[in-house]
């Protein structure tokens, strides 16, 4: 699909860009739900971290369909895709590359990594060291890799799609915060309806030899100066100074719940108001309410914070905690 005009910061967004950008993410809906059954909130979450250009953290019990919607999605977009399957002897280097000394030219080279791409689905992330997990840290934050000092940029967008196990589950390890910090949106996938579950037993099992992910009806619908674009345009999205407002009094009053240890930092703020542009630009609006903000608080804030002991050992859910939240702090009319 075609890209509009540029948009530049002086002039606001004209209807067809908003057009544009809504007939867009519709097609980019469609692509994925020919893989995807179901789970519409997660694939518009996923969207959202992709308008904002961030990365997701999704996290379910196996076989929920993590890795066949991080897939679904790299492949309606036109650009370059990697996977990288974590485990438990997996090596830094094998993430981001590393020199290699060719003798017969007498000199170090560099191969890249897997990261060199646009879409990279870190698969069950949580299932690698800490030291190979923190290798994704830089190229999350910076968007470069550092191999033996020497800095390579990667080429824009790039968005890690990276899928976990639910830590109580064995051989999993815990990501360190600094890593989960660097994820707009933790994600979480929830067993289906009743309905919805029917419908994809019969699609896997009709016609069909194993139980592979199927693929072969995703088509692009999308290239990479269109996601491009799409990002330019969900940052260009009206704020009012009161949602705003809004948004950074709930990230900060997580810091005063007793309930949590470690409260969202200025971090958590950031990633509600980017994640509440992408969800109002998913609704098909040119401006934020609090409705959007509220919509992206638990993903953008969930992973975020860490509960109090006492509060754990009573089995206390973040989730829940956050609707106190919402409840606690009061919602601008605009």
């Amino acid at each position: 699909m075609n890209a509009p005009s540029d948009v530049t910061d002086s002039v606001p967004l004209s209807d067809a860009q908003l057009r544009w950008a809504w007939d867009l993410l519709q097609s980019l809906r469609g692509a994925i739900g020919q893989a995807l059954i179901g789970q519409q909130a997660v694939v518009d979450q996923t969207l959202a971290a992709l308008c904002a250009a961030g990365h997701v953290l999704i996290e379910g019990a196996p076989g929920l369909g993590k890795t066949l919607l991080a897939r679904a999605l790299a492949t309606s977009v036109a650009a370059r895709f990697a996977r990288i399957q974590f485990t438990a002897d997996l090596m830094p280097s094998d993430v981001t590359g590393h020199a290699l000394y060719n003798l017969r030219d007498e000199r170090f080279e560099i191969r890249r990594g897997p990261v060199f791409c646009h879409f990279l689905l870190a698969d069950e992330i949580n299932r690698a060291p800490a030291k190979t997990q923190a290798a994704l840290l830089e190229v999350m934050q910076e968007g470069q890799v550092t191999i033996e000092g020497e800095s390579f940029p990667l080429p824009p967008p790039f968005m890690t799609l990276a899928t976990q196990n639910p830590i109580e589950h064995e051989g999993t390890y815990p990501l360190p915060e600094a890593q989960l910090d660097r994820f707009l949106l933790k994600i979480q996938i929830d067993y289906p309806p009743l309905e919805e579950e029917t419908v994809l037993v019969r699609s896997v099992t009709g016609d069909r030899v194993g139980d592979t992910l199927d693929l072969s009806r995703v088509r692009p619908v999308a290239d990479v100066a269109a996601v491009l674009e799409l990002q330019r345009i969900a940052a260009r999205l009206r704020l009012d100074d009161a949602v705003l407002n809004y948004a950074v009094r709930l990230a900060a009053t997580t810091r005063a719940m007793p309930a949590f240890a470690v409260g969202a930092g200025p971090r958590g703020g950031i990633a509600l108001v980017r994640a509440a542009r992408a969800q109002a630009l998913l609704n098909g609006r040119d401006f934020v309410t609090p409705d959007d903000v509220k919509a992206m608080v638990k993903p953008a804030l969930r992973h975020r914070l860490t509960l109090a002991a006492e509060y754990e050992m009573e089995g206390a859910r973040v989730d829940t905690l956050l609707d106190e939240l919402l409840r606690r702090v009061a919602a601008p009319r605009v």
